[in-house]
């Protein structure tokens, strides 16, 4: 334990040098029992999710109780892993670490507390939540988009996430997007270099592209991620009736191709989608799953692209309220 504790202080102390991610977020050590006084001794009844592991995530308050919290138990690995990339990066769409804690084999993270949980709730929890306006999940989408070019652009060296999906973007009390779950991120070339990596600890993601690992495996997650928004279905669908499987990104592209794409995005969003907002979300969506990286956009290019499909939906809405102002 003792030399976990050294080489988390020593990376933070000289992440200037040795990683080249900066931060002015301070990232604090908590006693093992500073996190059972927060969680009451990890109380079930405080559970209020888990992890791609299955590690249980618990509502926690610290500073007197004044300061709400989640956190998390995990194994040492991934914790670690979680530390040394969130003690060192500041950005509003990011999740933020408030500290750590371990004990034995295990390591124990504490994040600021998500008010509205995880997208992929509001996305298929619809008999627990309401159904979020499209323009909510257009912002939404736009906030993790910033977090993700952040990643790969805004530091001297990439970060690849390897792990963008819905439940792992959490919603704050305005409803901003948080990207979190860095388990299995990694740090790749200088921001600038087209090098990738090789794949590592993603065999079963569903989410990443089989082959080697790059910014654009990120932006193929992302592609995943904006179809489920637009049309709150799974990826990997099973009809009964036809006995086979439809898989998301194959027939949205069949949907944009035929122009049907109104076929297949969630009912609660019919008629609510400007028809010049959708085209450009649709192609952004779909440009992003191509099956060869090259042919995937930037994270940039995605995030300005999305800023401008709510332009036009802000644009068409406004001129919907001058022709009705009952609207």
């Amino acid at each position: 334990m003792k030399g976990i504790s050294e080489f988390i202080s020593k990376l933070l102390r000289t992440s200037g040098k040795g990683r080249s991610v900066e931060t002015n977020i301070p990232c604090r050590r908590f006693s093992l029992a500073e996190i059972k006084t927060a969680t009451n001794n990890f109380d079930d009844n405080l559970v209020i999710g888990k992890d791609r592991y299955g590690k249980k995530v618990y509502k926690g308050f610290i500073d007197d109780r004044t300061i709400s919290v989640a956190v998390k138990r995990t194994d040492l690995r991934s914790g670690k892993n979680e530390v040394l990339f969130l003690c060192q990066l500041h950005h509003p769409n990011l999740l933020r670490l408030i500290g750590y804690s371990f004990d034995k084999c295990e390591m124990i993270t504490v994040y600021e507390f998500m008010v509205n949980g995880n997208l992929g709730d509001h996305i298929y929890a619809t008999k627990r939540h309401e159904p979020l306006p499209w323009k909510q999940r257009l912002q939404i989408c736009i906030g993790v988009a910033r977090g993700m070019h952040y990643l790969h652009t805004g530091l001297k060296h990439c970060i690849y996430h390897h792990d963008v999906q819905p439940r792992n973007i959490l919603l704050d009390e305005k409803w901003e997007a948080k990207l979190g779950a860095f388990a299995i991120s990694e740090m790749g070339p200088p921001s600038l270099s087209k090098a990738s990596i090789k794949m590592e600890f993603v065999a079963e993601n569903f989410y990443v592209k089989r082959g080697r690992l790059s910014d654009k495996s990120d932006v193929y997650s992302f592609g995943m991620v904006l179809l489920e928004v637009l049309c709150a279905r799974m990826l990997l669908e099973v009809s009964v009736e036809r006995e086979e499987e439809t898989y998301l990104p194959s027939w949205a592209q069949k949907c944009k191709e035929e122009g049907t794409i109104n076929q297949i995005i969630d009912p609660h969003l019919t008629g609510k989608i400007a028809p010049e907002c959708l085209y450009i979300y649709v192609d952004i969506a779909t440009s992003c799953v191509q099956h060869e990286g090259k042919d995937r956009p930037t994270m940039v290019e995605v995030e300005v692209g999305l800023e401008h499909a709510l332009e036009l939906q802000e644009s068409a809405d406004a001129a919907s309220k001058d022709v009705d102002p009952v609207l």
